[in-house]
């Protein structure tokens, strides 16, 4: 099944040229109506008094290449079908529909479809007494012995140059000779670990095998230069860095241009971003553009990194703004700055004390808790973000390491539970934490006030229910507490266990949560499935009678 939302795939183009138009925020854009098959977007504010600057290609590289027409970048943009050259045609009228006296130039990237069809359609203008440069960007080093290096997301910076240089009035050869410098002064490497799918064609089982990645893979899928067996973040931009530093010199100052390839989420472009700058190319960086798309492949879960040796023109011509709907603007590089400020603490200092069967026993839940974070995530992952177990157990482990480290107040059960209240809100993630500090911190008041623990523990409950807003029955870990915590009051621990476990177990037959993230999901996911925090209580209190 194809993993495109589309109506027509042989208008899936145009109707999304139509969309980019339709809402650009500049109101600067049209297309030429000239034939459906020919798809030409030009600025709307084209007077053609300066260099045109033209680029192009297939489409799917989105906002590439449409998405940088406007002032300051491209005059048009000449877009063929998916993955596919615009014909000779296409950028024919492109090139008699927007240059004037002072010519165009062609940015064009390093394809045998592109090359063929913008040379062709410039020489056909040329006849027609247009001035017409074309400067071939080949940006890709993944494949060093490659007399015709690809063309890849450096493209955008080389557009960007001379849409300046244009911009300024520049003549034509002048604008060619600060694009092709650009070019020379460029490398770019990108790397995925999945390539992109067709939209229309049934998925495919990926040739990257899980746990790699694959250095150098083309734009439009193709097969990259190698494979490594890792996707750590780190060693990924370690790798990249090393061939892009060969290529520009460990000397230059750089920017560089973190590009996503479609499929990568902005929390790991982030993480890209911040493993860029700890690399070996931090004394390097002056300026930083994204991380962003500016061209991508469709759907790749990949991304690229290009650095383009700097000069005072390129940085000036970088720096200018513009008014397209793609271009991401370029920051100068500094250290993430921190401001000190005093962490709020407890106005009551707690004081460490030893009490032997207390320490057992919170050794005992959070032995528990931790030995049990697979198994709970894994329940979470079927009924809710299978991230229960890693939450609970988070919280134990830090409550384990004070109780091994001997800082916990064992022989005060108020303070005790107070403190493991205030640690819980604050290393524990999610609503859960909170929660858990609420049960805790006034289970910790109660006992404060001479009340038995289990009833500390039931107001806890009580609370906890108040500002969660769940109750028995609603499939939540409350359907085990609280008939654990209302044998432990009436009966014994054995009463107890046998509670929890049954609370748990009748989970499994609850169709419908109506609170957390289960409340979300379908009865038919839920059917058979035992909530985990609910598991968690059973398991907790079957540890303490062993």
């Amino acid at each position: 099944m194809s993993r495109f939302f589309f109506n027509d795939r042989k208008q899936l183009v145009n109707d999304a040229i139509e969309g980019v138009i339709i809402s650009s925020r500049y109101r600067n854009l049209t297309r030429l109506d000239i034939d459906p098959a020919i798809r030409v977007v030009v600025r709307n504010d084209w007077d053609k008094s300066k260099v045109a600057i033209i680029s192009g290609g297939g489409s799917g590289h989105e906002p590439a290449h449409v998405g940088f027409v406007g002032k300051g970048m491209l005059t048009a943009a000449v877009c063929g079908d998916l993955f596919a050259s615009p014909s000779v045609d296409a950028v024919l009228n492109a090139i008699v529909a927007v240059t004037g006296d002072r010519g165009c130039l062609l940015i064009v990237k390093n394809y045998t479809g592109d090359r063929l069809n913008f040379g062709l359609a410039a020489e056909k203008a040329k006849k027609h007494g247009l001035k017409v440069e074309m400067v071939i960007v080949g940006d890709d080093i993944s494949l060093p012995d490659n007399k015709q290096p690809r063309g890849i997301a450096g493209t955008a910076l080389v557009h960007k140059i001379a849409g300046f240089a244009a911009e300024q009035g520049k003549s034509l050869s002048d604008v060619k000779s600060i694009a092709q410098q650009a070019c020379d002064n460029l490398a770019s490497m990108g790397v995925a670990m999945q390539t992109c799918n067709l939209p229309g064609s049934d998925e495919e089982e990926g040739r990257i095998k899980g746990g790699h990645v694959e250095l150098g893979l083309g734009i439009h899928g193709e097969p990259g230069a190698s494979t490594i067996d890792t996707q750590n973040s780190k060693e990924i931009i370690a790798t990249l860095v090393k061939h892009l530093r060969q290529k520009t010199g460990a000397e230059a100052k750089l920017a560089v241009l973190i590009n996503n390839l479609g499929g990568v989420s902005s929390l790991e472009m982030a993480l890209l971003t911040r493993e860029l700058v700890h690399s070996d190319l931090k004394d390097q960086l002056d300026y930083l553009i994204g991380p962003a798309p500016l061209v991508s492949a469709l759907d790749m879960k990949g991304f690229s990194l290009s650095a383009i040796a700097l000069n005072d023109d390129f940085i000036k011509a970088l720096q200018a703004e513009v008014e397209t709907a793609g271009w991401q603007p370029m920051v100068k590089y500094r250290a993430m700055p921190t401001q000190k400020h005093s962490l709020l603490r407890r106005d009551v200092e707690i004081t460490p004390s030893d009490n032997a069967a207390a320490k057992a026993l919170v050794a005992s839940v959070t032995k528990t808790l931790i030995e049990q974070e697979n198994h709970l995530n894994a329940l979470d992952a079927k009924v809710g973000d299978g991230d229960t177990g890693s939450t609970f157990a988070e919280g134990a482990r830090d409550i384990a390491q004070l109780n091994d480290s001997g800082k916990l107040p064992l022989n005060d059960p108020a303070a005790l539970l107070e403190l493991i209240g205030d640690r819980l809100a604050t290393v524990m993630g999610g609503s859960s934490g909170v929660l858990m500090s609420i049960f805790f911190t006034a289970a910790g008041q109660k006992v404060g006030e001479q009340k038995p623990l289990p009833e500390a523990l039931l107001f806890g409950l009580e609370q906890m229910k108040r500002y969660g807003g769940a109750d028995l029955g609603d499939r939540t870990l409350i359907d085990a507490l609280q008939p654990a915590l209302e044998a432990l009051r009436d009966k014994d621990l054995k009463a107890a266990v046998k509670a929890a476990q049954e609370g748990a177990d009748a989970t499994a037959q609850m169709q419908k949560a109506n609170a957390g993230r289960s409340s979300y999901v379908n009865s038919g996911n839920l059917d058979g499935v035992k909530d985990p925090g609910a598991v968690a209580v059973a398991e907790v209190f079957a540890a303490l009678v062993k």
